[in-house]
């Protein structure tokens, strides 16, 4: 195990702790929550190193499952709520829950994503007493694995929250080399790698060869954001991504619906473009629910000029079957219907659909379209003159294996991805710079540049490296204009998904179980 370094533990061994102290665990779950000022607004992704360090230090101490599945969660705890504070907001402010039921609502999901950092903890002690790993193996190989995987399941598990992933601290850090290899999670596990290298600094031995190892990691991320995985296809394309800056409190307000109605026409039709996109339901009733010849107007003004509209709106397929929706038209179209329809697939528990046996804390809030249809998960593109544009909205942009699948399985991929949002949920939080991060992660996995149109912000323009190159300031009303070419080709995270990351954790984990062998070979012999 880990050693400390104190003469009186030299001298008398201390006894067996297979579980941690209060005190321990407050620490634990505070150096969790630390990990929220590596992600945007803050960006001091460093950070995460130091957190992750004090964490693999801390159950390496103790070589028992049971003391690292305890600590784990504590961690996980302190790292989701920290992370996803500003839900507080949504389902208080706008939600009508009462606060001190807010809070608890909050502290519920804390528990149960504590429950992957007990994963993470809980298991890599166990793969370490069962193959008798020496230190270095376990906190250089087995910890990241663990953390790694526990990111992936928490990012599928009953339909998965991935948000506040590891790997989104690092879209500028020299680890965002590595994600058009093996995604956000391989990037998270790799981070860990390099947690591990800081936590084995407090031995006495052979630090020269942990810390060549985090310089490694680090150069080598580097090196490969210099490789260029996708070029320029086709005709750069004219695009106007709408802010309506509407407020939140008064998007479903009938009282507000004809100055929502009439603000979103009126910034459509200001100018023309090859590509005008809104955000999510910046239209927010459903087309049967529309004033008389509103969308023909839209319609006829897209023939008239050439413009290609992409616009937010819920659509209805039944009196009790609608979708969050965007529909798109375009010069071609016919007139008076849309040409193209895009449904959100993957739906927000509690927001867009309610899970079985929950129906009763969704009654309590006051949320509308709370229980939606959910779209297929292949959907075509919508063709944009020669660029081909795939719409997802609001969170479906923190799914990059979906995003990767739909490139991967299209007959034709698409060139441009394209993300509409209504963030204004979660008032002036870190929610807007957090998602915001999470496209850019999207772009360097897929090589493409990522639009972005939200009601409040972040409206920008991502290129297809993950830079962000222009933006709108956050909580006005404002129009982005710009110049935008697409990107053709596939990464290998497009090709393989997240299999890259499972594989290069299986070889990490193949690494450290020969690393136990070497050793239990070692004490048989001597």
């Amino acid at each position: 195990m880990l050693r400390r370094r104190t003469p009186a533990a030299a001298a008398k061994p201390a006894a067996a702790v297979t579980r941690p102290s209060p005190l321990a665990l407050v620490l634990a779950a505070l150096a969790g929550a630390l990990s929220l000022f590596s992600f945007e607004p803050f960006g001091w992704w460093p950070l995460q190193f130091l957190s992750l360090a004090y964490f693999f230090y801390q159950v390496g101490v103790k070589n028992s499952p049971r003391y690292g599945l305890l600590l784990g969660w504590a961690f996980g705890f302190g790292w989701s709520v920290a992370g996803m504070h500003w839900l507080y907001i949504a389902i208080t402010r706008f939600g009508g829950l009462p606060a001190i039921l807010g809070a608890i609502a909050i502290a519920l999901l804390g528990v149960y994503m504590g429950l992957f950092g007990a994963f993470a903890g809980g298991a890599a002690s166990w793969v370490r007493r069962k193959w008798s790993l020496p230190v270095p193996a376990f906190v250089l190989l087995v910890l990241p694995v663990a953390w790694g995987l526990s990111e992936w399941l928490r990012g599928w598990v009953f339909t998965g929250f991935p948000w506040a992933s590891a790997g989104y601290a690092h879209n500028v850090s020299p680890l965002g080399g590595y994600a058009p290899l093996v995604g956000v999670y391989g990037v998270g596990m790799l981070a860990a790698v390099c947690a591990g290298c800081l936590a084995m600094l407090t031995q006495p031995k052979r630090r020269w060869r942990h810390i060549a190892i985090l310089v490694a990691v680090l150069a080598a991320g580097f090196g490969l954001k210099q490789i260029a995985w996708t070029h320029e296809v086709g005709q750069p394309l004219t695009v106007r991504l709408l802010q309506g800056d509407v407020k939140q409190d008064q998007k479903f307000d009938t009282a507000y619906l004809l100055d929502i109605l009439n603000r979103y026409q009126a910034m459509i039709t200001a100018a023309p473009s090859d590509l005008i996109a809104t955000p999510e339901t910046a239209i927010p009733v459903t087309p049967q629910q529309l004033p008389g010849g509103y969308l023909a107007e839209l319609n006829d003004f897209a023939r008239r000029t050439g413009s290609h509209l992409m616009i937010g709106i819920p659509t209805a397929d039944s009196p009790t079957q609608y979708s969050n929706s965007v529909i798109a038209t375009g010069p071609a179209s016919a007139p008076g219907a849309p040409a193209y329809r895009y449904d959100k697939h993957h739906l927000v528990p509690f927001g867009e659909f309610i899970p079985p046996g929950f129906r009763w804390f969704t009654d309590l809030m006051h949320i509308p379209l709370g229980d939606q249809t959910r779209g297929k998960a292949l959907q075509a593109p919508f063709p944009v003159k020669d660029q081909l544009v795939l719409p997802n909205i609001c969170y479906e942009d923190a799914f990059g294996e979906e995003i990767a699948a739909q490139l991967r399985n299209a007959p034709k991929p698409a060139t441009l991805l394209l993300n509409v949002s209504n963030l204004a949920w979660y008032g002036e939080s870190v929610a807007i710079p957090q998602h915001l991060q999470i496209s850019q992660m999207r772009s360097i996995e897929t090589g493409r540049p990522m639009l972005r149109s939200t009601n409040n912000g972040a409206t920008a323009i991502i290129d297809g490296r993950g830079r962000i190159v222009q933006q709108l300031p956050f909580y006005e009303r404002g129009v982005l204009a710009a110049s935008v070419r697409g990107m053709a080709g596939f990464t290998p995270y497009i090709r393989f998904g997240n299999g890259g990351f499972l594989l290069l954790g299986a070889f990490m984990l193949l690494g450290a179980w020969f690393a136990g062998r070497r050793l239990r070979n070692r004490k048989s012999n001597a």
